[in-house]
């Protein structure tokens, strides 16, 4: 991938500015001591668009964005197109790509330039891929929350049938102690009807009842006839005459 573009800070007349903390200023960000450079040019504590359009290139580079556009800002007037070229990287890097196009545009507006122009397209092409991966986290997040809602939906299903399974376990028990209930009132009810008579029954049974006391007090009759015969008969058939 392209490195974005950034330009390298404008040397700053000595008649302006102290020469040696520009010197030395220059120097650290030329071995890479970007806070330091940063630092140094700060340090003139001057109203000057050039010195903060330097310092702002020593915080980008440092990776003090925002520090960085905070500078670039004061340095209105220095080189317009490159100006809005580094404050489009600056936002590029804070992930802030709509102010980075918008500031990209206005660069290409004031100079054409092919480092702009790359930049703008890969911001734009950022811009896509990161509005799809939201999308597409967004449809993951939906799609988790339907599949909790639908395991909610199952499990509170299931818990109803739990709950009317026991409901009518709970009815069943409840018929089967009525009608054993019912089966047994029904049983004494029976009972109670067979011992009931009429007067008239009542009255033939208190009957049967004397009559039969009556003839157990009576003496049995003699049979008429006997079963044995007495000895005499017996002798006069085995013995004729």
């Amino acid at each position: 991938m392209k490195i974005l573009y950034l330009i390298l800070p404008v040397v700053l007349s000595a008649d302006i500015l102290p020469f040696q903390t520009i010197d030395k200023a220059n120097e650290a960000y030329e071995k890479g001591e970007y806070r330091k450079s940063a630092k140094l040019f700060k340090s003139l504590e001057r109203d000057d668009p050039v010195v903060a359009y330097d310092e702002a290139n020593a915080h980008y580079k440092a990776g003090s964005y925002d520090n960085a556009l905070e500078s670039y800002k004061k340095a209105e007037g220095i080189d317009e197109a490159t100006r809005k070229h580094n404050m489009g990287n600056v936002h590029f890097k804070k992930g802030d790509l709509d102010s980075a196009i918008v500031s990209y545009e206005e660069a290409l507006k004031i100079c054409d330039d092919e480092d702009t122009r790359f930049n703008l397209e890969l911001a734009k092409r950022e811009k896509e891929a990161k509005k799809k991966k939201e999308q597409e986290k967004k449809k993951n997040e939906d799609k988790k929350q339907d599949d909790k809602k639908e395991d909610g939906k199952k499990k509170e299903e299931q818990k109803d049938k739990e709950d009317k399974k026991e409901q009518d376990k709970k009815k069943g028990e409840e018929k089967e102690k009525s009608d054993k209930k019912k089966s047994n009132e029904q049983q004494a009810e029976d009972a109670e009807k067979k011992e009931e008579m009429t007067p008239q029954e009542k009255l033939t049974k208190k009957e049967l009842k004397r009559l039969m006391k009556k003839l157990n007090e009576k003496k049995m009759p003699t049979m008429m006839y006997q079963t044995k015969p007495n000895k005499q008969e017996r002798d006069s058939e085995t013995n004729p005459w």
